[in-house]
């Protein structure tokens, strides 16, 4: 059984750090939807993919009364380059504290690639309702077609 929250949970109220250097935290979101998507590095083939894909949606997310927060251990600097770089509107924050949010929830976790175990963000979407609560969990998730699969599923909640 996992100690992880999940879906009918409240979303852990974790203040993350946004590029210029403030704080964020789920419940700043409270009364509107928001999807919270975790992803392991900024400026990486799936990971460039997927925050242009969120961007490219943000539109339609946006007219949707869905918010979006992407959410990596990068430094805030390192993000702010990464948008810059890309033009990307999907608001990003930095959540490189011990005992952060991707901890609470599980997604900061060991991997392993070609052999070596390590600590890495695990791909990861959660979409919160108007009233705080996990609506939907995505984990170990492919990039393509998967912010329109959110997108889909945060029209209809």
């Amino acid at each position: 059984m996992s100690t992880f929250p999940g879906i009918g949970d409240a979303m852990p109220d974790v203040a993350l750090t946004t590029p210029d250097g403030g704080s964020v935290t789920p419940s700043d979101f409270a009364g509107g939807k928001l999807v919270i998507f975790f992803y392991p590095k900024d400026d990486t083939p799936g990971c460039t993919t997927e925050n242009q894909d969120f961007t490219a949606l943000a539109p339609e997310f946006a007219a949707a009364g869905v918010r979006l927060l992407g959410v990596s251990k990068d430094s805030p600097a390192r993000h702010a380059k990464f948008i810059a770089k890309y033009g990307l509107t999907a608001p990003l924050v930095s959540d490189a504290a011990e005992h952060g949010l991707s901890d609470a929830l599980g997604v900061w976790a060991e991997k392993v690639n070609y052999g070596r175990t390590y600590m890495g963000m695990v791909r990861s979407t959660y979409l919160i309702g108007v009233d705080g609560r996990i609506a939907r969990i995505w984990s170990k998730v492919k990039v393509k077609g998967h912010a329109a699969e959110v997108l889909a599923a945060a029209k209809e909640l």
